[in-house]
Formats: structure tokens, sequence, C-alpha cells
């Protein structure tokens, strides 16, 4: 019977995309942690090398992937597991930083859970660090393609210090043991950018693992630092992977309900509020992701039942 140490190996990766200096402050704050075996391997997912090569040559623990080429979220990631030696993968976003006791207190956890499949930490947001951006999420809704995160913009008073199993965990911090990665394989890249961690937990779960929620431990995000807040970019990708998720993890009829709330509800709602708001460069941008499901096919999820 194979056997975790008790003190396994982590593998940090993070995907840097023309913000050098954010994916060093994550270097910095964890050269802070009091967990003794750790490595961190980042991907260059751009299209030329950055400022990172130089510094990240000087740290015994870095490793520095150059992609050559924007592959997006999930092809980034996938991009750079080849370099990861740990029993443990800690996807974590680049615009986050932790605390020093923040994989101690985790890795503590996990070592005791056979079945855990995914964990994501507390994430607080850096700018307001007692207001909580992701305590665990709820289900999906089959329709709208959308789910609740439990702790949104809540304050943070230790009300969710909690440890318990979850829908889902947050892409910008999401632990996943080796073996998992190995048996389940790696996140579906044509999503490029939101709702490839969906996917991969869907897929994670049917294979009989479990999702967890560690409210022990805290990331602090700085939201968006790389997309922007209401950019044409994430408005494009969330409408156009939220039909793409139901597409391959629904069956067609309830991929059609999706459809018809999408095609009824949310165009003429969501064009006529951005329109009045003078955006018509987002209204075009959620257009054209609705529009993409219907001239795209879309791969069925692995295994699916």
């Amino acid at each position: 019977m194979n056997t975790v140490p008790a003190t396994p190996l982590v593998s940090f990766l993070t995907v840097n995309y023309r913000q050098p200096e954010v994916t060093l402050q994550l270097l910095r704050s964890l050269q802070k942690l009091d967990y003794p075996k750790w490595e961190i391997i980042v991907v260059e997912n751009g299209d030329e090398d950055s400022a990172l090569s130089g510094p990240l040559a000087n740290d015994p623990r870095a490793t520095y992937y150059a992609t050559h080429q924007n592959l997006g979220f999930a092809g980034g990631n996938n991009a750079g597991l080849h370099l990861c030696k740990g029993e443990y993968t800690l996807f974590i976003n680049n615009d986050t930083e932790v605390e020093p006791d923040f994989l101690s207190s985790l890795i503590s956890f996990v070592v005791k859970q056979p079945k855990l499949g995914m964990l994501s930490p507390k994430i607080c947001f850096y700018q307001q660090p007692d207001t909580i951006q992701y305590a665990g999420f709820y289900p999906m809704s089959t329709i709208t393609i959308r789910n609740s995160g439990i702790g949104w913009m809540e304050k943070d008073l230790g009300q969710y210090n909690d440890v318990r199993t979850t829908a889902y965990i947050h892409g910008a911090a999401m632990l996943v043991p080796r073996k998992v990665i190995d048996e389940v394989g790696v996140m579906y890249e044509d999503y490029f950018l939101y709702y490839e961690e969906y996917d991969w937990c869907e897929r994670i779960k049917q294979a009989g693992y479990e999702i967890w929620y560690y409210g022990a431990s805290t990331v602090y995000h700085k939201e968006s630092v790389s997309t922007g807040q209401d950019s044409p970019l994430k408005i494009y990708y969330l409408t156009r992977n939220r039909l793409l998720f139901a597409r391959r993890n629904y069956p067609a009829w309830r991929s059609a309900l999706a459809f018809l709330y999408f095609g009824l509800v949310a165009v003429p709602k969501n064009t006529l509020q951005w329109f009045l708001k003078g955006r018509k460069d987002l209204a075009m941008a959620f257009l054209k992701g609705f529009w993409w499901n219907l001239t795209h096919k879309a791969k069925p999820r692995e295994n699916r039942n």
C-alpha cells in the first residue's frame, strides 16, 4: 500500500502573463513559508521571455519554463505539470500572496484524506484582507450555469474557518494530489480562461474523489490583475465557457434548457444593460461568446456517464 510522507513535497505551479513583478511578489510571499518542502514552477505564458528568468535562475526552489505563446489558464498550467516533482501540486494564481503558516496547516489535513481529489483554502481580497472572496461553492445551476459562492463579500470574522466538502474549488488556489492528476488527466484546454476548473472538478468527482474547502488557511487574491474588471476578454470567455461547460457535462436536454435560458433571458437582458451603460464593447463580447457555441462543436467530457 502506497503511503504519503508526513512532510510531502508540494509543487506550486503558477502562470505568468505579462505581470513579472506580481509573480515575484508571490514568490517573496512563498519564501516566508514555515513548511520546509516545496518548489515553485513558473510558466511564462507569453510570446516572449519576461524579466522573470533572471531572478528565478538564482532561486534553488524555482523553475522557469517559457511556452513562447499564450496557452490560456489550463494550457499554461498543463504545460508546467511535467516539471512538478511533488506528491501534491498547488495551482496558484500569480496575483496571490499567502501567510507563513498557510501550507503547513493545509498539508497536515490533506495527508490524512485518501479520497481527497481537490482542495481550495479560504480566499480573501488582497486589497481588503478582511473581506472574503471564497469559502466554498454551492452546486451549479443546470439552467443558468452559474453557482453561488459561500461567504462572498462577507467580513471575515472566522465564521468560515471550518473544513468541509464543497461543490467546487476556486481556480486561484487549488491543491490536487499527483495521483489524481495521473488517473483523471489534466484540465481541458479549449476553455482557455474560466470554467476549466469546474470542468475538472466534475471529472474528478466522477472518478470517486472528494472536493474540499479548507478554511484554516487563507490566500489573498489581487482579483483580475491580468484580465481587468469587466473587460471584453473576461465577458467573452465567461459567456462562451458557461455554455461550453453545459455542453460537455450535461445531457443534451439539459444543455438545450441552458441555451433557451441564454436566448430568451440572458442575451436580451445583458446586451440591453451594457448598451444602456455605454459599454457596447461588453455587449458585443457577450454576443460573441454566445455565438461561438452556436458555431463550434464541443468535445464531450471524458468518461461521462
